[in-house]
């Protein structure tokens, strides 16, 4: 039969539910209920299943620490202090250690700033057959907040419940939908927001972004899923989200640089990033140059704002390359001219990177008799095997545009790997499909991983002469 816990008035604790793996708590049995040091309370996820997110800062002499954590709401109730003031209160039940004792506590969130103990214990949060001794103190083992420094950068702690933004005009897509699936999940809470419908208030003071007539709240991260037809708004809100702290999984000039096809190639070009021959002009005396800068016919010819395979052109012969660049300036388009590269015979190969690596790899074939081999002009794809120099490539051309999530396009020709485009929104359908990998969930495991609390401005303390 083992001993009864000998408890004294003051112990150290931790909560590893929380990330606090340390914590000197004051033992009050005169207290019915048990309270934590929180800050920056802020409820979030739907009315069947709340959450609740905080602040605190673990060590009274360290205000440079902040601790993020979440929990599930158990409950809200009206709690009287010994002071007498009433405080309605959120109640999470999480697990608390002693030595080697472990078990579950109710605690309420309240603002312990101005107190020595970050954590008050109360005589519900204590085991029946505990031994108190008042008169003593630390009966338990001593942890001490070097534990605090101890554990950075080795124990990424427990996984917060995060509050992720799916910037989307297409909530029923499949990417989407699989993207809120997953993270909802992994306990997550995901809204899709409707990028056309977010407005924002520029302040220097208080950057805000709106929607639907409110002020968006704080998001641990945002997904920006941008339509070509809306990428300047799309990006101005983007940029918005990166100005008040919020992680962006893929960052406002990146998308901007990947969705301009000319401005696309000039990043490579500068990263020395293999990609087939290409020319651009504006001038129509240029035309006969323009072609044979880009190498004989067969030629592409590309809008530079093209998606999903659309206004892609492949002239065979010199005339028709004419005539495709003659009707593309009528109508005062911008556009490249390409080497085509016959031996990739109408295949290539997408690459999903995610924080740098290639999840997954699929070979995308065309058609028959069509050269495109995009999935939305009726290809084909399936999981394909990569070497070492098409991984560096595609992982190098994420990296080039700063993207946390992108899908890379490759050609395979005589003279090494060639990047045909780099896209800031892939989707999932085709690649999960072909590949057999759940890549939703991956992106949710990145974003648990990178995703950080906007940071917390202190108030600026006044001077006497203020």
């Amino acid at each position: 039969m083992s001993e009864p816990l000998r408890l004294g008035w003051e112990e150290w604790l931790s909560l590893p539910d929380l990330g606090l793996p340390a914590l000197k708590a004051k033992v009050d049995t005169g207290a019915r209920t048990s309270a934590l040091h929180a800050f920056e309370i802020e409820p979030f996820g739907p009315a069947s299943a709340p959450k609740v997110r905080f602040m605190m800062y673990p060590v009274p002499s360290r205000p440079d620490l902040a601790i993020p954590c979440s929990a599930p709401v158990k409950d809200r109730r009206e709690v009287t202090s010994s002071n007498g003031e009433s405080e309605l209160r959120y109640v999470i039940e999480t697990r608390m250690k002693m030595g080697d004792s472990i078990w579950p506590v109710e605690v309420t969130l309240t603002d312990r700033g101005a107190m020595a103990y970050r954590m008050l214990l109360g005589r519900t949060a204590i085991p029946e057959d505990a031994v108190i001794a008042p008169q003593e103190s630390f009966c338990q083992p001593q942890i001490g907040y070097d534990a605090y420094s101890s554990t950075r950068g080795r124990d990424p702690g427990p996984v917060r419940a995060l509050r992720i933004a799916v910037l989307s005009r297409e909530p029923d897509a499949y990417s989407t939908r699989r993207m809120v699936e997953e993270g909802e999940r992994r306990g997550h809470v995901v809204e899709v927001i409707d990028t056309l419908r977010c407005y924002m208030t520029l302040n220097p003071l208080a950057p805000e972004i709106h929607y639907d007539g409110q002020r968006l709240p704080r998001f641990d991260a945002v997904i920006p899923r941008i339509g070509a037809s809306i990428t300047p708004y799309g990006t101005a809100i983007v940029r918005q989200f990166e100005t008040i702290g919020t992680f962006c999984l893929n960052g406002s000039a990146g998308i901007t640089a990947s969705r301009d096809k000319l401005h696309a190639h000039q990043v490579l070009a500068r990263k020395k990033i293999g990609m087939p021959q290409t020319a651009f002009a504006s001038s129509p005396k240029d035309t006969a140059n323009l072609m044979n800068l880009a190498g004989p016919p067969p030629v592409i010819v590309k809008l530079l704002e093209s998606t999903h395979g659309r206004g892609v052109v492949l002239a065979e012969t010199k005339k028709a390359a004419e005539s495709v660049i003659t009707a593309f300036r009528g109508l005062q388009a911008d556009f490249l001219v390409q080497q085509f590269v016959k031996e990739a015979a109408g295949e290539d190969i997408r690459c999903i990177v995610m924080d740098g690596r290639v999840e997954a790899a699929i070979k995308r074939t065309a058609a028959p008799g069509e050269f495109r081999s995009n999935l939305h002009m009726g290809g084909t794809a399936k999981r394909v095997k990569i070497t070492r120099t098409e991984r560096d490539t595609a992982q190098r051309a994420a990296r080039a545009f700063g993207l946390g999530f992108a899908g890379v396009d490759l050609l395979r020709s005589e003279t090494g790997p060639k990047v045909l485009e780099v896209n800031s929104s892939p989707g999932l359908e085709g690649a999960e499909a072909a590949s057999g990998k759940n890549l939703a969930a991956a992106l949710c495991e990145m974003i648990e991983k990178r995703a950080r609390p906007a940071p917390v401005r202190k108030p600026r303390a006044r001077s006497a002469a203020e």
